[in-house]
């Protein structure tokens, strides 16, 4: 494998034009190595500049202009292990391609084909992500694929798609925010998960605009808020219809497009005349008169936008809550229009395009849903395969996990996540894993699940893998890549082959398979047929659907109608479940999150010295009334209980967080990893774990 190659002493610098590898805003920049590193004498020097585009104006955070650190890291994997004695060994291309297809073929024949299984990832290209949709349906027969994003965006993409009829990040443009005139932020920080995205809102402010944060903690962008709402963990759903009771109440409902646009809004008023406001305030432990001040910002507001994360999202009622944030959102008719529209803050660096062509459970390229009998038809046509040949619907991520410990699913093929950091009740998916006949883990470094692996292979970074990715606004754009090497898509297609399925497989080029992915998703939901790799390489993106190439593809959705059938937008009537689950065993809510410096389960971020120096360990915020409640001091261990687990980190005492609350990064596996205390349960829509809830004790660790 190649990866940064340095010049010769004294030679012109190596300019690398990528694209950032983290989050969902995918910023442009160049990297130039200017000097070479010689062991023992010095290290090479880089400079990392932003380059201007449609989706960060040039800005650059703090993780982009340190990822280069872990591509060009001493750990990075260079070959094949496979395990040998119980030890993970050096071995061949060849040996590792030839173990795979004959474990994979054996287990398949033993048990059949849904013994196997494959797990992916949101930071895949598309090209990648749709290839390992095709690899696990066609070259293993499987129906059982999910991958990581379904713990990321599955509730408000199944929100958006029962509302709108169609699921993106955002329903309007980046452009847009600064003309928004309130902007309700719940359960997202922007300021340290999509730093680069900041300036967008403080435009906002400078024109005028009332910024409303909920959130349990007073984060950095609480602290740009003019309204914090600081809620308690699992009452976002109740939070909303608050609001909106309150807005019915004043007389504030746009009336001309409830009637025009939308349905279900009867039997939704039928639910709020029974709605008790001061009880919901009290269980959101928050004062009414706030509450009121926030929905009457938003709904007298000429123009808005409500956006969500993961602190809605990662709840067993997230689909439910994302769902009373879009009753705002038609409630008021602040949708289809400049400055207005609802945004789901996509996660990980391919979170849209990673949940759009088949890497879910349930799904096939374009959005298509693989029960339906004309979508499977289609596909297979593109595929050339028959229909009949498909499998059907799978289980989701963490549903796997338990089929995996249970001794359904024998055999795991797991490319560009890390499962054992990132899935709740972490103790479980570890048991599960160790069990398993066969594991097959791709990844770039010797990650906490790669340890458990009967073969690890090596996978190229951000800077060596050409393909594209879709950012939050729905923007295709182009990476291109900066080394030749052995790519994933390229050990997928080998593996393919080797199962006897190459003609399926026969690609040469990332663009090739762009080109397949681009009709297999025309006339679908997430329509890229329009998108061509010339136009990407000369535009800086486009937006989807992008139905034919004499179009520019849709950046502000709704103008006009929405994705339902009849072209309306429909109310969410059913009624919300909020979490209640602490006792007096377990009296704390635990609640996750990222901090600044470190991405997802911390794979890269912890190979870079620049980000680690900033966030060595994990931690756990701790109000400083609960801290003396429980006798713990700031900075010592201290050991977090729940009834699935526990871990072991720092405490840090700040008065930002509520007292009912604790606060942990998901960054850290081993004995840091917060989700050997989250709790199993799952949404029953969309299947996301309650990450964001889990009743849970804490207690010093120092010698007494």
């Amino acid at each position: 494998m190649v990866y940064l190659e340095s010049p010769a002493v004294g030679g012109a610098a190596v300019v690398v034009e990528t694209q950032c590898p983290f989050c969902s805003v995918q910023c442009k920049m160049t990297v130039a190595e200017e000097e070479k590193s010689i062991p023992g004498q010095f290290r090479a020097k880089y400079k990392v500049e932003g380059i201007p585009n449609l989706a960060s104006e040039g800005r650059v955070c703090v993780k982009g202009m340190n990822a280069h650190q872990h591509a060009a890291h001493s750990q990075r994997l260079l070959h094949p292990l496979i395990r040998s004695n119980g030890e993970l060994v050096p071995c061949s291309w060849d040996e590792a391609m030839a173990v795979i297809s004959e474990r994979f073929q054996a287990i398949s024949e033993k048990y059949g084909p849904d013994a196997n299984a494959v797990y992916g990832g949101g930071s895949l290209t598309n090209e990648t992500a749709y290839l390992l949709g095709k690899f696990a349906r066609v070259a293993l027969g499987t129906r059982y694929i999910d991958y990581n994003g379904r713990f990321c965006m599955s509730a408000a993409a199944s929100a958006g798609s029962k509302t709108f009829g169609i699921d993106r990040g955002l329903t309007f443009r980046l452009s847009d925010i600064p003309h928004a005139r309130c902007i309700v932020l719940a359960g997202t920080n922007i300021a340290e998960c999509q730093p680069t995205l900041l300036p967008y809102f403080n435009q906002a402010k400078e024109n005028g605009a009332t910024i409303i944060v909920i959130d349990p903690r007073r984060t950095a962008t609480a602290a740009i808020a003019d309204m914090h709402l600081a809620i308690r963990p699992g009452t976002d759903a109740m939070l909303a219809d608050a609001m909106l009771k309150i807005i019915v109440d004043e007389g504030l409902l746009d009336e001309g497009f409830v009637q025009a646009r939308t349905t279900g809004y009867e039997e939704l008023e039928s639910y709020l005349d029974s709605f008790d406001l001061s009880q919901a305030a009290d269980l959101c432990g928050l004062d009414v008169e706030l509450i009121r001040e926030a929905a009457v910002s938003y709904a007298m507001a000429d123009t808005g936008m409500v956006l969500t994360a993961r602190g809605v999202e990662q709840q067993t009622d997230g689909h439910l809550a994302v769902r009373r944030y879009l009753n705002l959102v038609l409630a008021t008719g602040k949708i289809g229009r400049e400055g207005c529209g609802y945004g789901a803050i996509t996660g990980q660096g391919n979170g849209q395009g990673g949940r759009e062509h088949g890497q879910k459970a349930d799904q096939l390229p374009g959005y298509r849903s693989i029960e339906n009998e004309e979508d499977r038809a289609y596909i297979a046509s593109v595929w050339g395969v028959k229909p009949s040949s498909l499998p059907g619907k799978g289980v989701s991520a963490y549903e796997m996990m338990e089929l995996i410990h249970e001794g359904e699913i024998k055999s795991l093929f797991v490319m560009g996540s890390n499962p054992v950091v990132s899935n709740p009740n972490a103790g479980l998916v570890e048991e599960g894993l160790n069990h398993l006949d066969f594991l097959v883990v791709a990844d770039m470094f010797m990650s906490e699940t790669a340890r458990f692996a009967d073969l690890v292979l090596p996978v190229t970074s951000y800077m060596e893998n050409d393909g594209t990715l879709t950012n939050l606004e729905g923007r295709v754009l182009l990476r291109k890549a900066a080394r030749e090497a052995l790519h994933d898509w390229m050990i997928l297609c080998s593996i393919a082959d080797r199962l006897g399925k190459g003609e399926y497989f026969d690609f040469h080029e990332p663009e090739e398979i762009f080109n397949e992915l681009r009709l297999a998703s025309k006339g679908g939901i997430a329509d890229y047929f329009g998108i061509t790799y010339d136009r990407l390489r000369r535009d800086e993106g486009v937006y989807w659907p992008c139905p034919s190439e004499e179009e520019s593809g849709t950046g502000l959705l709704f103008r006009q109608s929405f994705a339902h059938p009849d072209g309306k937008a429909v109310f969410s009537v059913m009624p919300g479940n909020p979490w209640v689950g602490v006792s007096e065993e377990y009296p704390l809510i635990l609640t996750n999150g990222r901090v600044l410096s470190h991405y997802l389960t911390g794979v890269q971020t912890r190979r870079s010295p620049s980000l680690l120096a900033r966030e060595l360990e994990n931690f756990v915020e701790i109000h400083p009334i609960t801290a003396r409640r429980y006798r713990i001091r700031d900075g010592e261990w201290v050991e977090i209980v729940s009834e699935h687990g526990r871990f072991t980190v720092r405490s840090r005492i700040k008065e930002h967080i509520r007292e009912d609350t604790l606060f942990v990064p998901m960054h850290w596996g081993g004995v840091q990893n917060v989700n050997h205390a989250t709790r199993p349960e799952l949404d029953p829509f969309c299947k996301m774990p309650g990450f964001k809830t889990a009743a849970v004790r804490i207690r010093s660790l120092r010698q007494w």
